[in-house]
């Protein structure tokens, strides 16, 4: 289609990422990949925000509901498939479109991602065992002892991080920063990659406080209620570290009332948010655009599509 070989479109959780694409659907014959570590897991819908059933017969979407959410889906592993099926797509003529919000999935398939040693479930499980009577802000203090390097660019609130972070070093006595700093690219891909940043956080705030209120509407407490009734899975899960999830799943262990839940979920996801926009921030890479500019979208489109056109 053109000497560009996919189009990346990230930014924090409500920002309006999904609309922005479908705009771009409407002028360029694109195929949508997920880039969510949510979406990847069947049962995880309302939660997940994933594309209702009419869109994704309308537009076809890849890296959805491929994994079951007792099921571990790793950065390698999307960078693998990812690959995989911009290659397919690019072989049907159409143009790949990489949409959404686990940053370090863009940043494993743009930078690359290290070979780092296989997860070992008895040092995960003695690391969990430590999280549960110490907390995650105190495991993070461990890892800034042995490891100063990743403790800064990971969040004290980032358990699943923390813990793989912990487990790189204790198997193999090397900082997992160690092991990252030989990364290379995966491939070399030309790629048109831009990032919604809203200039106002107390509107994003504001969205995903009503995007959440609108997942309950639809049924999010009763989608996790079905997940908890399955005897495979717990809440130590990793699909279940999921904002909205995790708090929900507290909510009917009756560790909090559904308010309680509903308010921390909210607080949970406006830090994911921070924690998306300071990874765009941090790469100079992304070409920001304001989603609070009326004109913003319609200039998008119009741009993707000239340059698109031109590289033919």
């Amino acid at each position: 289609m053109s000497g560009i070989d996919a189009i990346l479109l990230a930014g924090p959780t409500a920002s309006g990422k999904s609309d922005w694409a479908l705009a771009l659907a409407e002028r360029l014959p694109v195929e949508i990949i997920s880039v969510d570590s949510s979406q990847v897991y069947r049962g995880f819908d309302i939660g997940a925000a994933k594309p209702d059933a009419a869109v994704r017969e309308r537009i076809p979407h890849h890296l959805i509901d491929i994994r079951d959410p007792q099921e571990t889906y790793s950065a390698g592993e999307f960078v693998r498939d990812a690959l995989s099926v911009i290659a397919d797509v690019r072989a049907r003529g159409s143009m790949p479109l990489l949409v959404g919000g686990t940053m370090l999935y863009f940043k494993a398939l743009v930078r690359g991602i290290a070979e780092l040693p296989a997860a070992d479930a008895v040092v995960r499980a003695a690391i969990d065992a430590r999280a549960a009577a110490l907390g995650w802000p105190a495991m993070h203090a461990m890892l800034a002892a042995v490891d100063p390097v990743a403790a800064a660019r990971i969040h004290p609130n980032d358990p699943q991080r923390i813990q793989r972070a912990l487990e790189v070093y204790e198997i193999s006595g090397r900082p997992i920063s160690d092991w990252q700093s030989g990364t290379r690219p995966p491939a070399e891909l030309v790629l048109l990659r831009h990032a919604l940043v809203p200039s106002e956080r107390a509107w994003l705030h504001e969205r995903i406080a009503q995007r959440f209120h609108a997942m309950l509407e639809a049924g999010l407490v009763e989608e996790v209620r079905r997940l908890r009734s399955r005897a495979d899975l717990h809440a130590e899960a990793p699909s279940l570290r999921a904002v909205g999830y995790r708090q929900l799943w507290q909510h009917l262990d009756g560790k909090m009332d559904l308010l309680e839940a509903t308010r921390a979920a909210i607080v949970a996801t406006r830090q994911l948010a921070k924690r998306q926009s300071t990874w765009i921030t941090a790469d100079a890479g992304w070409q920001r655009l304001n989603p609070l500019d009326g004109q913003a979208r319609e200039h998008w489109v119009d741009a993707v599509c000239s340059v698109c056109q031109s590289a033919k």
